[in-house]
């Protein structure tokens, strides 16, 4: 399966000459990079709320095409290492190579069906040949790269073969074809989709390489060559990729072209003994804005969390190749000590269990079952529904994420169990997609200790609750429980929950405070309660900047819940209302509010005093957000000149907006606030009603981890920073009600 943007068919090569610095932390002021990784890319959108449109992907690449000479790091020069990563440390590591060895040699079972599927695979066999090429090319005329993309399997799989058996001719043919390659390839190249071989077959290639890393007979100037090959050929290629997405519009590629390259990017990070290329393909896990990013490949968490995946109305077959490469992605990570399995509630699981649901059938009715969709909108168009597309393709690509989950961590991943029980024992799937053989690597022990569900959420949305919580995989079933004060006693209010795992309690009233836990029910009686979860069906104050200072950088948070705004740029204290107020001079200033203050509120409050001495269009009162992907902002000025308030999970292209209905006073005192309570969004003005919207489905709580919170600044580089004063900026969770939001504006 091949991860062509136009359709189906696999392998490519990639090319690159010069060399540039590598990517770097941002400057924490508020004209820089907002202190996290930042990634721009060409051709994205740099007005507020305005979409980008514009870019196309190149589709040749000519020998006289350098690959981004301006931004690619100098591959080969030593680097000050900060951390000391563990070898072999990439899918697997040694304890996983000894559990495998007593397995087999015990003959337990999947771990006897998964080795004689390895051993009787084609590819894993004595007596083959390389057939190293000089110039590999994916996508174009002259296409060659799966005799790449076969020998490849056949080193990972004599590697197999030999840490398992320990039967030194699997690994001396092994180090035969990784020297092959090593000392031939010169060129990987093609159309865009050589960044699809650099990323692929780059994370599979250093995996060959690190579970060789060992052996005796891998004389250490071939090793040495290896890892050049892996520096100087494939890394840049995943680099530019990532800073630059071959010079298109950044919503152009889908998930799959950005995870094979930070797949293929920590794997050589590792190989090489390179923290600073590691932490580059963390970084964008985290922080980059394209779409196979943790927050953007799994696009949407809805009830029970099912994650819609970015892929997932396009089609199944990439949906299934893009649960491999994060998996591939997660498990080397965890191998080394990061936990991005856990990323944002077990964001991934949730993504998981949405695509394997899409194409299981449910034996009951005959059909595959339904899953729910949220219009996902990019430079490729409008995806509103899922698509069907391949559904029911078979991938082996879910023991790893089956045995993470439910084996490691005793977290129930049902669907993604199913997908893993059909494909066993997983062979390689022939097509040099994934390494495959899950069932003989990844294949552990059920989990030992009794389970319990974890990761509950409660979400208020009107006058409704929305639990959603992650199950264990000895549960029969769950029943809810709500309390009236923290610690109970609880009273059931729902039983006999199997699928999907959420409940909404709609027995509440406004003004109730409720806590509620989950119990799992199974063979052996109840389990341990879940985290207990609190849900105010009334709006709360959460956060409160007064700006009372009256020197130095520090905003502190008058109800203690957070750390003090930090004052940065031309932001100063001047008079306010009552006392003082922030002061921002519209070139550089703004205030940047701590991580997580608005992270996990579905109906909310926004509310603050303005002094505006300039309504330059797009200037913000605040943008929460991640870079451009995920926002939600108040400017004074749109493009048609009244104020908006907006919420996205897609750089601007599935934006729910509020417009007001005048333009904003300036020189005076005005009071602005912004409400949300269930799908009915309202813009207040001085304490009345300036517009409403009752298509607000988003909600804070979808933007996830928001790593830039400014007062006064946009997440859109080229936006006017705003000049005038604030003072008492507050968050609510929950809704104000009408007379709420008036007795503030007096």
């Amino acid at each position: 399966m091949d991860d062509d943007k136009n359709g189906f068919s696999l392998d490519r090569r990639v090319f690159f000459l010069g060399t540039a610095s590598a990517l770097t932390l941002g400057t924490t002021a508020c004209g820089g990079g907002g202190g996290s990784f930042f990634f721009p890319a060409a051709g994205t959108g740099t007005q507020g709320s305005t979409a980008a449109t514009t870019g196309q992907p190149q589709t040749t690449v000519t020998a006289t095409d350098a690959v981004d000479t301006t931004t690619a790091p100098a591959t080969t020069e030593p680097v000050t290492q900060t951390r000391k990563f563990v070898h072999p440390g990439l899918l697997h590591t040694e304890a996983d190579f000894e559990r495998m060895r007593q397995k087999v040699a015990a003959q337990a079972q999947p771990w006897l069906d998964g080795w004689k599927a390895l051993t009787s695979s084609g590819r894993s066999q004595l007596g083959a040949t390389p057939r190293p090429l000089a110039t590999v090319i994916r996508g174009g005329d002259g296409q060659n790269f799966a005799q790449m993309y076969i020998d490849i399997a056949r080193a990972y799989q004599l590697a197999l073969r030999w840490k398992v058996s320990q039967d030194k001719r699997y690994a001396d043919l092994a180090v035969v074809f990784l020297n092959a390659w090593s000392s031939t390839l010169t060129l990987v190249t093609g159309n865009s989709d050589r960044f699809l071989a650099a990323g692929i077959y780059g994370y599979q290639f250093a995996n060959a390489g690190e579970i060789m890393r060992s052996y005796e007979g891998w004389a250490a100037s071939d090793f040495a060559r290896f890892q050049n090959m892996m520096l100087t050929l494939f890394y840049p290629l995943n680099h530019s990729f990532l800073i630059n997405h071959n010079g298109s519009e950044i919503t152009n590629y889908w998930a799959n072209w950005d995870l094979c390259n930070i797949a293929s990017m920590l794997a050589i990070g590792v190989l090489c003994d390179r923290t600073d290329i590691y932490d580059e393909a963390m970084g964008y896990f985290k922080a980059g804005q394209g779409n196979g990013a943790g927050l953007q490949a799994v696009y949407q968490v809805h009830p029970g969390y099912l994650g819609q995946w970015q892929e997932s109305g396009r089609d199944q077959g990439h949906c299934t190749l893009g649960i491999g490469l994060a998996a591939a992605f997660h498990e080397m990570a965890w191998n080394q000590g990061d936990d991005t399995y856990g990323y944002e509630n077990n964001r991934f699981l949730a993504g998981a269990e949405y695509v394997a649901r899409s194409n299981l059938v449910d034996s009951s009715t005959g059909t595959f079952y339904t899953v729910p969709f949220f219009t996902n909108v990019n430079r490729q168009g409008t995806q509103s529904v899922l698509a069907t597309g391949g559904q029911g393709h078979r991938r082996p690509v879910w023991e790893s994420v089956y045995n993470h989950y439910a084996n490691r961590l005793g977290v129930a991943a049902p669907y993604t169990s199913l997908q893993a029980i059909q494909m066993r024992p997983e062979s390689d799937g022939g097509n040099g997609d994934q390494l495959g053989f899950g069932t003989l690597t990844f294949t552990r022990d059920p989990f030992a200790a009794p389970g319990k569900p974890s990761g509950l959420t409660a979400r208020v949305r009107g006058t409704q609750v929305v639990l959603s919580w992650w199950g264990c995989p000895d549960a029969q079933s769950y029943t809810v429980r709500r309390a009236s004060t923290s610690g109970g006693p609880y009273s059931d209010i729902a039983s006999g929950i199997t699928d999907t795992l959420t409940f909404t309690d709609a027995g509440v009233a406004a003004d109730d405070v409720w806590y509620y836990v989950v119990v799992a029910v199974g063979a052996s009686g109840e389990s341990a309660a879940s985290n207990e979860e609190r849900a105010a069906i009334r709006a709360e104050l959460l956060l409160q900047l007064k700006f009372d200072e009256s020197a130095g950088t520090q905003a502190a948070d008058a109800t203690g819940r957070f750390a003090a705004g930090e004052l940065q740029g031309d932001a100063t204290w001047t008079a306010g209302r009552k006392g003082n107020a922030l002061a921002l001079g519209g070139t550089n200033g703004c205030v940047a509010l701590p991580a997580g203050a608005a992270k996990n509120i579905a109906d909310f409050s926004i509310a603050a005093w303005l002094y505006i001495d300039t309504l330059a269009t797009w200037s913000r009162v605040f943008d929460f957000g991640s870079g451009t992907r995920r926002y939600m902002m108040l400017t004074v000025r749109n493009g048609s000149g009244v104020p908006r308030f907006s919420i996205t999970t897609e750089h601007g292209y599935n934006e729910q907006v509020i417009d007001g209905s005048a333009a904003m006073p300036i020189g005076r005192w005005v009071h602005v606030a912004v409400t949300v309570s269930d799908t009915l969004g309202t813009l207040y003005v001085d304490g009345v009603e300036a517009g409403s919207n009752a298509q607000m489905s988003l909600a804070p709580a979808d933007l996830g981890a928001t790593t830039q919170n400014w007062l006064g600044r946009s997440q859109y580089s080229s936006d006017a920073f705003l000049k005038g004063r604030i003072d008492d900026f507050r968050i609510y969770g929950g809704a104000l009600g009408s007379a709420e939001v008036a007795a503030l504006a007096l």
